[in-house]
């Protein structure tokens, strides 16, 4: 919960200023299971509104009605579900419309809590519905994808997608609590799991060394087995549960002191520089983890050749990666790709490159601003050339979205020739470095010499492990 409190000066002049500061707290629990009736602390949230609002998407919902069904009962709590769509293409105002007419319809109160259950999408839209309603109301949120126990939970930001565009509209909004349970990996296919272990991936690969170490001990069981939650597992779960621990912490340590993104300098960007562009162009889109995977393997590449890992750090990664199945290359991952995405991507960044990679070992990031596009262009092949000889074509397993992550059947979509930001689109539609570059001096935000250019090369932030 917030709390914003200000106050108010009159100037010499006679003008009026008002400066307000936001008090902000919200909670983590590790609860597992969290939906066991010994686990008291969800119900007694809700005991003193004696019911509850639960907004929970259709893949999620049939697989755990009857758990949540008997958990509140068991409190004497009755529920009111809002079941709403998930995938994709449902992340929209219309979604976050129809659970605001839920809460309307529920008569929910100004500091009652909505409960949220299911992956990154349902707490993105839903918590985006909690922030407009009455300008904002409450909500809880439970993540039930490994992405989102330990990349959308940490964070504050909350949105829908607009016109073709991700995470357009949106606000900075924390639930009361998140309640984290990793027993709901037991249930989550595998390659949901191996599409959130690229995240793990990319926080240990720039933030946190002994999760990096944690990963290439034991990242191949962790992803057959779910993290220790499945047959079989029992071996990893300690270590998996470590992995998580730490990679949460790791995630709130370095987003904390920024949580409206106001620092461009973010470590947590790994691997989210040409993704965004690359995770669409395919007929079917990339599963979000393989396309951020992409994204940090060409990034490695350039890590390395700018000697800032060695070979044997170099083929450590890579092997990592194979190991799990994640994807390391595509055939869309162009020249043309290259550059209409880093135009783009300097649009949120000021325009600088601020590319985060490795700086001398594993946990540790360096951010670069001083790479040509000629440069970018002879890595790329660098990249390909390596990877086809060590890897073949660098593919990964079930790289592409399923019905569930698209909210549709892929090959129907893909046969309608939807819209995407992809580079062609992305030129076609202005996306110029110069443009971008013009407008970010004017408003200030990026440094100019003498000579009114903006003042690149390394920016001397780096973060230790």
């Amino acid at each position: 919960m917030s709390d914003l409190q200000a106050t108010l000066t009159k100037e010499p002049n006679g003008s009026l200023t008002v400066t307000g500061y936001e008090s902000l707290k919200y909670n983590f629990h590790y609860t597992s299971p969290v939906f066991d009736v010994a686990n008291k602390k969800l119900a007694e949230i809700y005991e003193k509104w004696g019911r509850v609002l639960i907004v929970i998407d259709t893949i999620v919902h049939p697989i755990y009605q009857s758990t949540i069904e008997t958990y509140f009962k068991h409190y004497g709590i009755p529920i009111t579900w809002k079941v709403v769509a998930g995938g994709e293409l449902n992340k929209t105002m219309d979604t976050m419309l129809e659970i605001v007419d839920a809460m309307d319809s529920f008569g929910i109160v100004r500091t009652e809590p909505t409960l949220v259950i299911g992956g990154g999408l349902v707490t993105d839209v839903a918590g985006y519905a909690c922030a407009s309603y009455r300008r904002t109301s409450n909500f809880i949120r439970i993540p039930t994808t490994l992405i989102g126990l330990i990349d959308a939970s940490v964070s504050i930001k909350v949105a829908v997608n607009h016109r073709k565009l991700k995470n357009r509209l949106g606000a900075y909004h924390a639930p009361l609590h998140t309640f984290l349970d990793f027993s709901f990996l037991r249930t989550l296919p595998v390659g949901q799991i191996r599409n959130g272990f690229a995240e793990l991936i990319k926080i240990a690969s720039v933030g946190d060394k002994p999760v990096w170490e944690l990963l290439v001990k034991h990242g191949k069981e962790l992803v057959e087995t779910g993290f220790g939650h499945k047959d079989g597992g029992e071996s990893v779960k300690a270590p998996g549960l470590e992995v998580c621990h730490r990679g949460i912490e790791t995630m709130l340590q370095l987003e904390s002191p920024n949580l409206h993104e106001i620092g461009l300098d973010r470590v947590i960007a790994f691997g989210h520089t040409w993704s965004p562009t690359l995770e669409l162009t395919p007929r079917i889109p990339l599963r979000h983890g393989h396309a951020i995977t992409i994204d940090m393997a060409y990034s490695i590449t350039l890590a390395h050749s700018r000697g800032l890992i060695n070979d044997v750090q170099r083929d450590e990664w890579f092997h990592l990666i194979s190991s799990v199945g994640l994807s390391m290359d595509h055939e869309a991952f162009d020249e043309q790709l290259i550059e209409a995405a880093t135009e783009a991507i300097k649009k949120t960044r000021d325009g600088k490159q601020r590319f985060a990679v490795p700086d001398g070992e594993f946990g540790k990031c360096l951010f670069l601003n001083d790479v040509p596009l000629s440069e970018l262009k002879s890595i790329l092949k660098v990249h390909k050339d390596f990877v086809k000889s060590r890897y073949g074509s660098g593919d990964g397993l079930e790289a592409y979205v399923d019905a569930g992550d698209l909210g549709a059947d892929p090959e129907k979509y893909a046969a309608k020739g939807q819209p995407k930001d992809t580079a062609d689109s992305l030129k076609r539609n202005g996306i110029e470095g110069v443009k971008v570059k013009t407008a970010a001096v004017a408003a200030g935000a990026v440094p100019i010499d003498g000579t009114g250019h903006v003042v690149n090369g390394m920016t001397a932030t780096r973060v230790a492990a």
